[in-house]
C-alpha cells in the first residue's frame, strides 16, 4: 500500500490533515499547503509497454506473480498560487498476504466491487449484438480473455497461485508486513509558468477512431460528450487539441470545437486560456455543398469579431505533393480572404511540389515553397525529417519567410526523423522524447504540429486490444489509450511519452523565462553549457543536466 502526505513547508511542520492510503489521486490541504500526486503502474497483460494506468483507489494493490516486477510512475501537480517552499513526504510500499483460511469466506468490499466490475465488463463484451461480424466477435473474445487474466491475479485468488505468489520473499518479511519507504522531496519555486503555452502545440485527435471504437454516431449526444472529454483531458498536457477527419489525397477536416461558433459551448472552448491555437473547420473540404459553405461563412463571421481570433488557423491539406493540390489551397485561400483578410492557413510539407521548376535541387525546391504559397499560407509547417542533423539548414528556410506579412515557421515529426534524433516512437529513451521540444526551441520554430494522438488500428469495442498501425514505427500517432482497455474506467490513459511531452513543453517556458531576462543567445548558451541539448544527435541521456538547467533558471530568475 502507498501512503503519501505533506510533511514540511518552509521550515514549518504541519499535522497530517488528510491521508489516502491508496494509489491514485492524493490531496492534502492545510491553508496554502496543498498539492496532488497521481500514481500510475505499468499494466502486465495488455501488451502496451508505456501506458500509465492510474491505480484504482477502490483496490489499492499491485498484483504480481512470482518473478514479476512493475515500475511505478508518480506525477506531482502543483497548482497556481502554491506557496513556495520545501515539501517532503514518503511512499510506503508494503507486501501483504491475507489469511488463507478466511480469504474465501469474506472479501473486502473493494475487492468484491472490483470482481463485480470485471465480471460486468466481460458480460457487456460478450453479450450478443445484432449484425456482429466475425472480426468484431474475435475482438470481443480477445478483450474478454484480457479481462479474465486481470481477474486471476486479483488478491481474492492469491492463495490459488503457486507459492501463494510470494516467490523468494522471506516468511518473516511477509508476516511483519515490512514496508519499503521511499522519501520524496518537492521544492516549489516562486515563479509560475504561464497558463497559456508560449508555444502553440497543436495535436490531432481522430474523430473516426472514437466513433468506431465507442460505437458512436456522428452528431449524437454521446459523440459530443466523447469529444468533449478527450479535449478537456488533453488540455492538461499544455496541448492545443484539434479533431480531424481525413478525406481523399490527404485533405483534412480539422476543427477544435465540435459545436458551431454560436453555441454556448464554443465560447467556452475558444476562450479557454490553456488553448494556444485553435483550428476553424473548413466544412467544404469534404462536402462542397451550399449548406457547408453557408456554415463556414457564419462560423468566420462570428469568430473574427472575438479577441481570440488571433489564435485561429485553417488546416486544409496535409503534405500537398503537386501543383494541382497547391492550386486547391490557393482557391480556398482566395475564398476565405473574401470573408476576412487576416485569415491564417497552415500547410504541412516535406518537399517542394512535383512537376514544378522551383530550384535545381530537392532541398532548394523545398525551401522555396513559401514563394509558391504566398499569400495563401501563413503558417509554413515543415518536417524535421528534412533537416536531419543539419541545423545550419534552418537559416535557409527562415530566409524565405516574410514575418512582416505574418508568416511563421512551425515544425512537425511523423514517421521521421528516426533514431538517434528526437521523436516519440516507442523504444526511444526518455530524454529523446523530451528533446523534441528542445529542438523546436533551439531552431526557433514558433509552433508545432503532431498529426495524431489516438490513431491506432480500427476496433469496434472500447476494450479491444490496442494495435499500432501497420507500416508506421511503433507508437507513431498514438500518445494515449482508451481507459476501457485496462479497467472499467472511461478516462483516457496517458503514455509515458505524453508525460515527457508535457515536461518538454514546460522546459520551453523555463528557457523563455531565462531568455526574457538575459536574451536568446544566453538561453542557447544555457542549453549548451548544461549539456541538455547541443543538436539533433547530441543531447542529454539522463536527467542530471535537465535538473541543472532548471536549477540555473530558478537561481537567476526567481524573485
Amino acid at each position: 500500500m502507498l501512503t503519501f502526505w505533506q510533511q514540511e513547508m518552509k521550515g514549518k511542520v504541519f499535522k497530517l490533515l488528510y491521508v489516502q492510503r491508496f494509489h491514485g489521486s492524493v490531496q492534502a490541504s492545510q491553508g496554502l499547503c496543498r498539492f496532488s500526486a497521481l500514481i500510475y503502474v505499468h499494466p502486465l497483460e495488455t501488451g502496451v509497454p508505456d501506458a500509465l494506468v492510474p491505480i484504482d483507489p477502490l483496490c489499492p494493490q499491485i498484483n504480481l506473480l512470482p518473478g514479476e516486477t512493475s515500475a511505478i510512475w508518480v506525477s506531482l501537480n502543483v497548482p497556481c498560487g502554491q506557496q513556495p517552499g520545501l515539501y517532503e513526504g514518503e511512499i510506503f510500499i508494503t507486501a501483504t498476504r491475507a489469511e488463507t483460511d478466511s480469504r474465501a469466506e469474506s472479501l473486502p468490499k473493494s475487492e468484491r466491487y472490483q470482481l463485480y466490475r470485471e465480471l460486468r465488463t466481460c458480460l457487456d463484451i460478450t453479450e450478443s449484438r445484432d449484425c456482429s461480424t466475425p472480426e468484431e466477435m474475435v475482438q470481443r473474445l480477445t478483450s474478454t480473455s484480457t479481462t479474465l487474466k486481470r481477474m486471476l491475479v486479483l488478491p481474492a485468488f492469491q492463495d490459488c497461485q503457486e507459492n501463494n505468489g510470494l516467490g523468494d520473499m522471506m516468511d518473516e518479511d511477509v508476516m511483519n508486513n515490512v514496508a519499503v519507504r521511499v522519501k520524496l522531496s518537492l521544492t516549489v519555486w516562486d515563479f509560475t509558468l504561464p497558463l497559456t503555452p508560449s508555444l502553440p502545440a497543436v495535436f490531432g485527435i481522430s474523430e473516426t477512431v472514437i466513433e468506431d471504437r465507442f460505437c458512436l454516431e456522428h452528431g449524437t449526444k454521446g459523440w459530443y460528450d466523447a469529444l468533449d472529454d478527450h479535449f478537456r483531458w488533453l488540455l492538461q498536457y499544455r496541448i492545443s487539441p484539434f479533431f480531424c477527419r481525413w478525406g481523399d489525397s490527404m485533405r483534412i477536416l480539422a476543427y477544435t470545437c465540435p459545436w458551431p461558433a454560436d453555441h454556448p459551448k464554443a465560447k467556452e472552448y475558444y476562450s479557454d486560456p490553456r488553448l494556444a491555437a485553435y483550428a476553424v473547420p473548413y466544412a467544404p473540404i469534404l462536402s462542397c455543398t451550399d449548406a457547408a459553405r453557408n456554415s463556414l461563412r457564419r462560423e468566420v463571421d462570428i469568430l473574427k469579431t472575438e479577441a481570440h481570433w488571433s489564435k485561429a488557423y485553417f488546416y486544409l491539406w496535409d503534405e500537398p505533393l503537386n501543383m494541382e493540390q497547391y492550386e486547391v489551397i490557393r482557391n480556398i485561400s482566395n475564398e476565405l480572404r473574401t470573408y476576412t483578410p487576416d485569415v491564417r492557413i497552415l500547410t504541412t510539407y516535406y518537399a517542394g511540389p512535383s512537376g514544378s521548376e522551383l530550384a535545381p535541387s530537392t532541398f532548394e525546391a523545398f525551401a522555396k515553397v513559401p514563394n509558391v504559397l504566398r499569400p495563401h499560407t501563413q503558417i509554413f509547417c515543415t518536417s524535421e525529417w528534412v533537416l536531419g542533423t543539419r541545423e545550419d539548414l534552418v537559416k535557409d528556410i527562415i530566409a524565405e519567410l516574410r514575418p512582416e506579412l505574418g508568416e511563421e515557421w512551425w515544425t512537425y515529426v511523423c514517421l521521421g526523423p528516426t533514431d538517434p534524433q528526437p521523436n516519440w516512437h516507442l523504444g526511444m529513451r526518455g530524454t529523446q522524447h523530451r528533446a523534441v521540444m528542445w529542438r523546436v526551441w533551439k531552431e526557433g520554430g514558433t509552433g508545432f504540429l503532431y498529426w495524431g494522438t489516438n490513431c491506432y488500428e480500427k476496433a469496434m469495442i472500447p476494450s479491444a486490444e490496442i494495435c499500432f498501425r501497420r507500416g508506421l514505427p511503433p507508437g507513431d500517432g498514438v500518445l494515449f489509450y482508451p481507459g476501457e482497455v485496462f479497467s472499467s474506467s472511461h478516462e483516457p490513459v496517458a503514455s509515458l511519452r505524453l508525460e515527457r511531452i508535457l515536461s518538454g513543453m514546460q522546459d520551453i517556458e523555463y528557457l523563455n523565462l531565462y531568455s526574457s531576462k538575459y536574451g536568446r543567445e544566453e538561453g542557447l548558451a544555457l542549453l549548451d553549457k548544461t549539456g541538455v541539448y547541443l543538436g539533433p544527435d547530441r543531447y542529454a541521456h539522463d536527467h542530471g543536466p535537465i535538473d541543472a538547467m532548471r536549477g540555473e533558471v530558478y537561481r537567476t530568475c526567481s524573485s
